[in-house]
């Protein structure tokens, strides 16, 4: 059976701004339609609506030719509309299979819980995923990638009519996305209609059929991908010409003295890692998923405990008990996971901008708010945050814009780290940004920073480092400079089971 959504005139306004203006497409079964557009524009605004988030808005939505209203999300789902968002939604303290039929738990004839369907419908699923993990393992205990998958495989398995994924790669391995896009191309043999909201446009190429281009908020063009190319696509979405990222950069060409020491460290994460970054220089850290590359960036940072071995930050042997230590000695940390660990969602920006100097912001005992207006404003300039006002709340913005507050954060004028670790920074963000982003990445290190980058994105890491560290397995197997620094070579130590030399 054949399925669609259309939307008519759509329109939203938040307190301040017209998130939606106007917006009329239709997404058809059996084809994958793409929605692309700078952060704010407002995709994952249409997908709340289209899911029963935001029941209040301007227009009509049809589902199967016929109107639509949802008071709630669960009616969505009901009525067959699945949405994966950013944001991960399960319950840690849960099990899979209890995360992937929460609400829907079979039961016996007595009403009881039937764990042995429970445990049999979850491994059917998990075998269609092809994931590592088993019906039985607590959510919590598991990777970012894999609490991922799991939320895909909540929507898979509710068999919905239209299934909308904003950003599901975000946080995915290359195999990975691999098995994602198989389920894709099946559930759109089936017949399914489906929405795919993402940043990556070498993903929209390979998946998109058709591709809604929206701009601050409105319709700006629909394409079909076979007739049109990245540089249109770029021009339509963000208004100019990006040309090729890499090749414009400034970087820095001259190193200083040895800034950071990591010198056989052990977590409960990672065994004997070693490596040194000079001031001025990037170093990424390259693997694929569950390689330790958080788990070293937690540890420098003093959120994991150092079981063995030293850091030495210029020379001196540092023990950070925790991440105010690690502030205190002039290191800042952009986590890779921003909701719950990088943001205060239901304050503002002014209060999630200022948190690590309120010290300095103070006209005697008190906070200075003027002080405080000032370093939000400038975070706001810097990095284009959408927002009528500093004073908007955290979690009303975009994930893109949730980022670059993160960034504002560690890089304003108050702010000055000798070492910037920055975990997955552009996750999330338009590929303007992007750009801008990578540049500012080059002028920390041109001011003589030290900078740790973890991107799941190789293309980005190998483009962006001066020096590669590549683990596997909580260990290091290799170091390349970046003139070695192929797809290639990176990909094949990623693989390594044993450890590379000392370095």
């Amino acid at each position: 059976m054949s399925h669609s959504i259309e939307f008519q005139h759509i329109g939203k306004t938040f307190p301040g701004v017209r998130a939606l203006n106007d917006i009329n497409f239709k997404a058809e079964s059996g084809k994958v339609m793409a929605l692309l557009g700078e952060n704010g524009a407002g995709k994952s605004t249409l997908l709340k609506i289209m899911s029963g988030d935001l029941p209040a808005y301007d227009g009509t939505i049809l589902l199967d030719e016929k109107p639509i209203t949802f008071d709630s999300p669960y009616h969505a789902i009901t009525a067959g509309i699945s949405v994966i968002y950013q944001e991960r939604q399960v319950i840690p303290e849960l099990s899979v299979m209890e995360n992937l039929f929460v609400g829907e738990l079979p039961t016996n004839r007595f009403g009881f819980v039937d764990k042995a369907k429970l445990r049999e419908e979850t491994s059917r699923i998990i075998d269609d995923f092809e994931v590592p993990f088993k019906p039985d393992d607590i959510v919590g205990g598991l990777s970012i990638a894999n609490q991922q998958m799991i939320e895909i495989m909540k929507a898979y398995r509710r068999d919905p009519k239209v299934i909308a994924f904003d950003e599901p790669t975000a946080p995915l391995a290359e195999s990975e996305i691999g098995i994602l896009f198989k389920l894709i191309l099946r559930l759109k043999d089936q017949g399914k209609t489906i929405l795919y909201v993402s940043h990556r446009l070498s993903e929209i190429f390979e998946i998109a059929d058709e591709i809604v281009v929206l701009k601050d908020g409105e319709l700006a063009k629909t394409f079909k991908t076979t007739e049109t190319d990245e540089n249109e696509l770029v021009r339509t979405m963000v208004g100019r010409e990006i040309g090729d990222t890499y090749s414009t950069l400034e970087r820095n060409g001259k190193f200083g003295d040895i800034l950071l020491e990591v010198d056989n460290i052990v977590t409960p994460y990672v065994n004997n890692i070693s490596f040194t970054l000079r001031k001025g220089e990037i170093l990424g850290l390259a693997g694929l998923v569950g390689a330790g590359r958080t788990e070293v960036a937690r540890a420098i940072f003093g959120a994991d405990p150092v079981l063995s071995g030293e850091i030495r930050i210029e020379g001196k042997p540092v023990k950070f008990q925790k991440p105010k230590h690690a502030i205190d000695a002039g290191i800042a940390l952009c986590p890779e996971d921003r909701k719950e660990q990088g943001l205060v969602l239901y304050r503002n920006i002014t209060d999630n901008t200022c948190m690590p100097v309120f010290d300095k912001l103070t006209t005697g005992v008190f906070l200075d708010p003027a002080k405080e207006t000032r370093l939000a404003d400038e975070a706001v300039r810097k990095y284009s945050i959408k927002t009528p006002t500093t004073d908007k709340l955290v979690v009303e913005l975009s994930g893109g814009n949730q980022q670059k507050v993160i960034l504002g954060r560690w890089t304003s004028d108050e702010v000055t780290p000798k070492l910037l670790i920055l975990d997955e920074p552009t996750k999330g963000i338009d590929v303007g940004t992007k750009a801008e982003i990578y540049q500012m990445i080059c002028d920390f290190a041109k001011q003589g920073m030290g900078v740790i980058l973890v991107s799941s994105e190789l293309i980005e890491v190998i483009n962006l480092a001066d020096t590669i560290v590549v683990m596997c397995g909580g260990r290091v197997t290799g170091r390349l400079p970046r003139k070695e620094a192929t797809e290639e070579n990176v990909l094949a130590l990623a693989m390594k089971t044993d450890a590379g030399e000392k370095m």
